[in-house]
């Protein structure tokens, strides 16, 4: 093999194991959600299996024929990596541990193997001693261009156009085509039907498991399901976590119970505005089941609504129905902030979600002020989280909440605001009194209570006020979970 071939070895291996990576984390939100720990999880997995594949490369190519050990290297990756969807689909209908061991093994040989394709290489082309700086240095910074390319192409361009079995089955292919070639340079073209059976059985189980996920977005597996009782309720569901609920037929049913405390929150705020053009501006859009509800409540309103993921605001024009009149912001809700006019809002909406945890930089002090800019004197701020026993979260952002707006309160169901369950709670936020009576009046259908006063300064008392320097918002939902 030219030099030049080995080069571009190093490169495309290397490429693949970022390739991998990427995409297991995509196979593995639906099952344990999309959060710090998930990722965490996949990288300290990935950058084991690099170490790994280093140090164990470098003693094999010391000890075997070099060359030889390129073929096998490549193959068996390409094979894993068209397998793996498959394998992890079908580890994720066991409990957790079987799908932990599917991670390691689907993560950990096609990185281990593919990372030793530089020490290998690196072997072939030392031919002298005083190249020894010059070829290592020249491998590693190629090995680190590869993976920086695999990276950005994953992130920026294959996930968002190609499905994540489809990338991994066409990732087997190439690395296959490549064992291929190098299998024909060694006199050992014998031993290609077997590797190209074993490619085509491992592609049949991938496309055989495709999995639950109908559409996949730049960042979640989107499932939309109908009720089988109600044909014209439409679910939505985001790596395997129910988000929002859509009646086609009836805009102003709210299925679950935190959007109809959420449109209790709206009928109070929005129902002295008539007349007027207030906008409400959402962080988040998942269905769009609020939007739609005030467009058929309060039709008066103007709905900014801001999603960081094009292809969840997409489904609200095509497998959610008709999108609502609103104006539609695909962008960082943090970025957005800046942008939008101090003092414009009636009522700002805080729903956005990864997994369970909202994004980290929209809890913090800081983009609590940022909210508190938009809104008009005496807006409102409500934002919805989710958590349990011992709250260390909730608390938290209630905390956060409170040193910014000068009247906080908290509604949720009895046992979730006592830390006996879980589930959602919406923290409400004004400069100027609420109406505690109304609110209540309001959540009676709901079966919700509302937290305010010194027993709400008591429930939060000692939690620690979230900032850009300090929010580990998954640590704290997790914390002390069984």
């Amino acid at each position: 093999m030219t030099r030049f071939a080995h080069t571009a070895l190093v490169f495309y291996s290397s490429a693949a194991v970022l390739v991998i990576e990427l995409t297991a984390l995509r196979l593995l939100a639906p099952y344990l959600g999309l959060s710090l720990e998930t990722n965490t999880l996949v990288i300290g997995l990935a950058l084991s299996a690099i170490a790994i594949g280093s140090w164990g490369g470098g003693r094999l190519a010391d000890r075997f024929p070099t060359q030889r050990l390129l073929a096998p290297a490549l193959a068996i990756s390409g094979v894993t990596a068209a397998a793996t969807p498959a394998v992890m689909r079908a580890a994720a209908s066991g409990d957790g541990s079987t799908l932990l061991l599917a991670a390691m093994l689907m993560i950990g040989v096609p990185g281990a193997l593919l990372s030793a394709v530089t020490p290998i290489v690196t072997k072939v082309r030392l031919t002298s001693l005083q190249d020894t700086g010059s070829v290592v240095g020249s491998l590693s910074g190629i090995s680190t261009v590869g993976a920086i390319v695999g990276t950005v192409v994953t992130g920026f361009v294959l996930i968002s156009r190609v499905s994540v079995s489809n990338i991994l089955i066409g990732l087997g292919v190439s690395l296959v085509a490549i064992a291929v070639v190098v299998l024909v340079i060694d006199g050992r073209a014998r031993t290609v039907p077997t590797l190209v059976v074993a490619l085509v059985a491992a592609g049949g189980l991938t496309v055989a498991a495709r999995g639950t996920c109908e559409i996949e977005t730049t960042y979640h597996c989107a499932v939309v399901s109908s009720d089988p009782g109600n044909a014209s309720l439409l679910t939505l569901e985001l790596d395997g976590l129910r988000h929002s609920a859509v009646d086609l037929d009836d805009p102003t049913h709210l299925e679950f119970s935190y959007t109809q405390a959420l449109g209790a929150v709206a009928d109070l705020v929005l129902e002295d505005t008539r007349g007027t053009a207030p906008s409400v501006l959402h962080l988040g859009a998942g269905g769009m089941t609020l939007p739609r509800y005030l467009q058929e409540v309060h039709p008066q309103v103007a709905s900014l609504v801001v999603e960081i993921d094009r292809g969840v605001a997409e489904l609200n024009g095509t497998a959610l129905g008709p999108s609502p009149d609103v104006e539609l912001v695909v962008d960082d809700a943090r970025l957005v902030l800046d942008d939008v006019e101090a003092g414009s809002q009636e009522l700002v909406v805080g729903d956005a979600f990864g997994g369970i945890s909202p994004p980290w930089h929209l809890t913090t002090v800081e983009a609590v002020r940022a909210i508190h800019r938009t809104l008009v004197p005496g807006g409102t701020y409500v934002a919805n989280v989710i958590d349990r026993g011992p709250l260390a979260f909730a608390t938290a952002e209630t905390a956060t909440v409170a040193s910014v707006f000068a009247e906080v309160v908290v509604l949720a169901d009895p046992p979730t605001i006592a830390g006996e369950d879980g589930g959602n709670l919406l923290i409400l936020a004004s400069d100027t009194p609420l109406d505690l009576a109304a609110l209540a009046s309001g959540l009676d259908g709901v079966g919700w209570e509302v937290l305010a006063g010194e027993a709400l300064r008591d429930w939060y008392r000692g939690a620690p006020i979230l900032t850009d320097e300090f929010a580990p918002v998954d640590q704290l939902i997790t914390s002390r979970r069984g």
